[in-house]
């Protein structure tokens, strides 16, 4: 039976710190099945797709993050959509050659990241980060010390297992003051455990269950592990969203396509599924829509 991708929570008792263990690399393969990305782009949706996953679990909320790069390099875009059901998608957008052994700083040359929160209730927040770093993870870590929350570190790995790719990462972070621990103690464990989690080698991330995972790391410590959460790819789109779109065209723009192609094919950049749109479809759709307005 192939192991379902999940995000793990779990707590040291005896330090004011948390943490999170999350492996998507079922979710990163469905992700990349319907396109052909060199090899860095693929890393670098990895890279960004252990990102989101680890970020979304330490916001308390329900809604979406957005986790996306921009740059004037070869690699325009990459974005990765997320919510807090773990439902994940990505895409990368590439405007020339990519060549193979790339750096973040090649690929997307003079560019930033973009972190959006969308709760479903409340105001939505938007940080914009600097890629200073050479890799996701430098990024990441960057964001967290320049937003000024709780010391944070993150753990990204990304690459290939038994032929396929693979991607999985960690997270610890301090946990808000408290009375039990001194913030001198709890600097000092956090530096250990944070040392500890670099030693960490992508193949025991990508093949070991969490319980495995974090007796290798920390088995002096008194770690609580908590109930995982199921984490898949999952794409939004729908006829019905395509229809939407089409009502905002111009019934020239649509009628000229029909005219041309013979039907209107809508392809879903993130997952690959074509809805097909038929003259009579389009008679249907404005007919619904001319009803409406009357």
């Amino acid at each position: 039976m192939s192991k379902k991708d999940s995000l793990s929570r779990f707590l040291f008792e005896k330090n004011a710190v948390r943490g999170e263990l999350v492996n998507v690399t079922e979710t990163y393969q469905s992700m990349l099945e319907n396109h052909h990305y060199p090899e860095p782009v693929q890393h670098l949706l990895g890279d960004l797709l252990v990102a989101t996953s680890l970020l979304t679990a330490t916001l308390k909320f329900e809604g979406d993050i957005t986790v996306q790069i921009q740059g004037d390099g070869p690699v325009r875009l990459a974005v990765i959509n997320g919510n807090n059901n773990q439902q994940m998608r990505g895409v990368a957008r590439i405007g020339d050659d990519v060549k193979a052994g790339s750096t973040l700083k090649e690929m997307i040359g003079n560019g930033f990241m973009v972190i959006t929160v969308t709760p479903e209730k409340g105001e939505r927040y938007q940080g914009i980060v600097a890629l200073d770093g050479e890799t996701i993870e430098a990024c990441i870590d960057n964001y967290f010390k320049q937003s000024e929350q709780l010391p944070t570190r993150v753990f990204i790995r990304s690459g290939m297992q038994a032929g396929k790719p693979a991607a999985a990462g960690m997270l610890l972070q301090v946990l808000p003051a408290s009375e039990e621990f001194t913030a001198e103690h709890t600097a000092e464990h956090f530096e250990l455990l944070t040392q500890l989690t670099h030693t960490i080698k992508a193949e025991e991330l990508f093949t070991l269950e969490t319980k495995e995972i974090l007796h290798r790391l920390y088995h002096e410590e008194d770690v609580t592990l908590y109930d995982p959460q199921l984490v898949e790819f999952h794409c939004t789109c729908s006829r019905e969203r395509c229809e939407n779109t089409l009502v905002t065209l111009s019934k020239e723009d649509v009628n000229h396509l029909l005219q041309e192609q013979g039907n209107i094919d809508m392809e879903c950049e993130y997952c690959g599924t074509h809805y097909i749109f038929t003259e009579s479809d389009i008679n249907n759709i404005n007919a619904l829509d001319d009803s409406e307005l009357h």
